[in-house]
């Protein structure tokens, strides 16, 4: 599998992986870690356990594989997530495809903590809510939409926000007891996040 102006390791598709137990827990549970909050984020927040994490871990962080999640757009710039598994600095790189333009541009990564540009909320919303059905890559909007919250670095989240990200975490699995505990970690990890750049402006506002 290639991408066009990423130039980096062995990448596979991975959205066959998003179904598989412990998938969520890897990709959203350090979002959930925020000092200003006494629960521990566990994944049974997310209906999964330690050894769901554990078994998943060993795909998703293979240095030989490196997974890619496509997030195809209809109109407008889509997204790539991608696990690059580079002995030594392992992270997490969010790529944008804009129409047109045949290649990819790498706005954030996660190494253990975010770096580089995101998303407003309605950009983050149009790309979840729009699939391109003639590309390969992830139809389905709940999955989109939470592929792309890392990536969501807006210090204006809507109320709405709340009750989108309860709904669509309840769709993979979160238990009703804890469902909310965890949209309310993930949301205030991402605002005090966006807080800390009040000159922030989207990769995408001049589009």
């Amino acid at each position: 599998m290639l991408i066009k102006g990423y130039n980096f390791g062995p990448l596979v598709p991975g959205e066959s992986l998003l179904v598989h137990l412990g998938f969520w827990s890897n990709y959203l549970l350090a979002l959930c870690s925020d000092g200003g909050c006494a629960e521990r984020p566990v994944p049974e927040w997310f209906g999964e356990d330690g050894a769901d994490v554990d078994a998943l871990s060993e795909v998703l962080f293979d240095p030989a594989h490196w997974p890619a999640f496509r997030v195809p757009a209809d109109e407008g710039p889509g997204a790539v997530v991608v696990y690059r598994n580079l002995e030594g600095d392992y992270g997490t790189d969010y790529l944008l495809t804009h129409p047109g333009r045949g290649y990819a541009e790498q706005i954030a990564s996660w190494d253990g903590d975010f770096s580089g540009t995101g998303l407003a909320w309605h950009e983050l919303i149009r790309i979840a809510d729009g699939p391109s059905l003639a590309d390969e890559g992830v139809q389905d909007t709940v999955t989109r939409f939470l592929l792309l919250l890392p990536l969501l670095t807006d210090p204006d989240v809507p109320e709405a926000a709340s009750a989108r990200l309860i709904t669509a975490l309840t769709a993979i699995g979160a238990p009703q007891d804890t469902v909310c505990l965890a949209a309310e970690h993930l949301l205030t990890h991402l605002a005090r996040r966006s807080r800390h750049d009040p000159a922030w402006t989207s990769p995408l506002s001049g589009n």
